[in-house]
């Protein structure tokens, strides 16, 4: 979920033709949700093929991955770790939100009803993150799982110089000192609203740290404070404070130290030990970066032969790339 940061932080329009050559993070635990939510049937419920496995991570993985590749994008997926202990309460949260929303979605007679109650409920499961990782391996894709939060690797990596940006929709990844967050990364151009059948067009935008604190007149230790006010995936935040209330009073106190004396700070986690864990996350050197040729043979066992996709829509989409069998397309792309 993350922090709300979106009526003080900028951001601007980008084509995803200035993105080619740029290798990208993906934030898959945010985008593999994205898919599970909402490629779903009218009913609410998850595609899934012959023996009752999901297939929706997987259709949304495939096509959006075979998009960036055609743009010339090299993305990099990257899976969430073991989360720091004081996010067990938020997750507990979670879990029983989605628990509710089963009970309503069992209850609910509306084909409305039904989606808005089973995009509250999906879930990610361990067989699930296997199968997608079988896909981006066929694909020549990267993909790794960081020691813990996955935004806090990929901010690490973007500052190594290892990758240009942080795709995601959320923003901690700023949080975390990624110089550039690229949102909307869909070459689709629509989106849907959450909850509803309605798609609006969107176009990716680019968010730049620096220039945003450089107008704002505020340091990365004081947006940490202020996303700490309006609340992070670790506490709920400081009720009252939303982003330009809480950017006012940070401008102002300056300090954490300062900050916690004039507001009332009720979360059972440390503000120290969220402030901290932003500027000092858990995170690896210990990955390799390599695009290979996609392998159209084991793209299509794995897509047709095990979970029933179509064949032609899959080699309808590998044409893309203008991969054939026996041959390596995109020679340039990943020499």
């Amino acid at each position: 979920m993350g922090v709300n940061l979106k009526d003080i932080i900028t951001s601007k329009e980008i084509s995803i033709s200035s993105l080619r050559g740029k290798k990208i993070g993906i934030d898959a635990y945010n985008w593999t949700y994205q898919f599970l939510s909402n490629i779903r049937l009218r009913t609410g419920e998850l595609l899934t093929d012959s023996k009752g496995r999901v297939t929706s991570h997987l259709i949304g993985i495939f096509n959006r991955t075979i998009n960036l590749l055609k743009e010339g994008i090299k993305p990099c997926y990257i899976w969430d770790g073991k989360p720091p202990e004081f996010k067990t309460k938020t997750l507990e949260e979670r879990e029983k939100r989605k628990q509710e929303a089963k009970i309503a979605f069992e209850k609910a007679k509306t084909e409305e009803e039904k989606m808005k109650y089973a995009q509250q409920m999906s879930k990610l499961t361990e067989e699930m993150i296997s199968d997608a990782n079988k896909l981006l391996d066929a694909l020549g894709v990267p993909y790794f799982n960081a020691p813990s939060e996955g935004e806090a690797q990929i901010a690490h990596m973007v500052k190594k110089g290892d990758l240009w940006a942080c795709a995601s929709q959320d923003w901690d990844s700023l949080l975390f000192g990624s110089k550039l967050l690229v949102r909307n990364l869909s070459i689709s151009g629509k989106r849907k609203l959450p909850r509803t059948r309605t798609f609006v067009t969107i176009k990716p935008e680019l968010v730049d740290l620096y220039e945003n604190l450089k107008k704002l007149e505020i340091t990365q230790e004081q947006l940490i404070i202020i996303a700490m006010l309006i609340g992070t995936d670790y506490c709920k935040g400081v009720k009252g404070y939303g982003p330009k209330k809480s950017l006012s009073l940070v401008k102002k106190e300056k300090t954490l130290e300062n900050v916690l004396k004039v507001v009332n700070w009720e979360c059972d986690v440390d503000a120290k030990d969220i402030f901290n864990w932003f500027l000092n996350p858990t995170v690896s050197d210990d990955y390799v970066l390599e695009w290979k040729h996609p392998d159209k043979e084991k793209i299509m066992k794995l897509l047709v032969d095990e979970h029933d996709f179509s064949q032609e829509r899959v080699e309808n989409q590998l044409k893309l790339l203008n991969i054939k069998k026996g041959q390596t397309g995109l020679t340039r792309f990943f020499g």
